[in-house]
């Protein structure tokens, strides 16, 4: 399955550059590139590409507003670019609906990593950097305030589930690590999204962060 994307930046030389990135694999087709928020929501709603990749500082309608206003849409995951730890804007998109992160300074690899995790929705985009970004956003995150309640306590399973996810792994590493099937641990994925009202594997990752469970073994 052709893996549809479009690109959202400002500057034209970062758009011609992760398109002709992309577009020489052959799994990834970039539908339309936008240089500023509001063509971007225009492209995604003319082609519903799989993948929105979006610079988080984009003009006009930033990043993080475009993540609010797709949220809770089948489509598109997205991929937010960013500068990492200056950016103050990353920890509102942890709890905005994004998919994951790309460093402004991915190589070719990576961004293509990025693209193929979101499509797949089985991992935290580009997880090293996602999971540094976590564990680098950790104490500024943490609080007794800062990390919301579950409806219901989660199992100890389910914590070990979390405390996978929050180190980066797939289902599939996750189901190798603790001895679970497949889907075992998507159902307890699944129980844990619901218990904490959170859009997807990154706002869980976040949680787990922020919570402390993250940090503590089993």
């Amino acid at each position: 399955m052709t893996i549809r994307v479009v690109i959202g930046d400002d500057q034209d030389m970062v758009r011609t550059g992760f398109r002709m990135i992309l577009e020489s694999q052959p799994d990834i087709e970039v539908v339309a590139d936008a240089a500023d928020g509001r063509a971007a929501l225009t492209a995604v709603t003319e082609h519903r590409p799989d993948v929105l990749l979006l610079d988080i500082r984009i003009p006009r309608v930033d990043g993080l507003e475009v993540t609010r206003r797709l949220s809770g849409q089948d489509t598109p995951r997205i991929v937010l670019v960013t500068t990492f730890e200056l950016d103050e804007y990353v920890h509102a998109a942890l709890h905005g609906g994004a998919s994951g992160f790309l460093l402004k300074d991915a190589g070719p690899a990576m961004l293509v990593e990025a693209v193929r995790a979101a499509a797949a929705d089985d991992a935290l985009v580009s997880p090293v950097s996602t999971v540094r970004l976590l564990c680098e956003m950790a104490p500024r995150m943490a609080g007794p305030q800062a990390a919301r309640h579950p409806s219901e306590p989660l199992t100890e399973r389910e914590r070990d589930v979390v405390r996978c996810l929050a180190r980066g792994l797939t289902n599939v590493e996750i189901a190798a690590d603790l001895y679970l099937s497949l889907s075992t641990v998507k159902a307890r994925l699944a129980s844990v999204q619901a218990k904490l009202t959170a859009r997807n594997r990154v706002e869980i990752a976040a949680w787990a962060w922020e919570s402390g469970l993250a940090t503590t073994t089993a």
